[in-house]
């Protein structure tokens, strides 16, 4: 079975900084994207960065020029770095792989349990 465990997360004031950290384990085959995806209460999970295998990246307009995501495909983790948080920026934030384990016939998505962070004003 693939996991995808997050690391990091917690309070900080708003301008402060956070990095989460997640890493994928099990019988991998292959990960094609790696990234962060998060809820705010009563809202729908939204992109916040992700990462292609080719190392094309992708970021959501409300954090490009905050927030930094980098992956190790060595490894299999995926990080991100986030500056000069924001009040809005308050949601649980999730891990997100796109793997193809070798027990299946085709790439999967796979979701963290999620880790909040919330930024105060």
């Amino acid at each position: 079975q693939v996991q995808l465990v997050e690391s990091g997360g917690g309070l900080v004031q708003t301008g402060g900084s956070l990095r989460l950290s997640c890493a994928a384990s099990g019988n991998i085959g292959s990960i094609k994207t790696m990234g962060w995806y998060r809820q705010a209460p009563g809202k729908q999970r939204d992109l916040v960065a992700t990462v292609i295998d080719n190392g094309d990246i992708k970021y959501a307009d409300s954090v490009r020029g905050r927030f930094t995501v980098s992956r190790d495909n060595a490894k299999n983790t995926v990080d991100l770095q986030m500056d000069n948080l924001k009040p809005e920026d308050t949601a649980v934030y999730y891990c997100y792989g796109l793997i193809w384990p070798r027990t299946h016939l085709a790439f999967s998505a796979f979701w963290g349990q999620g880790t909040p962070v919330t930024v105060s004003s």
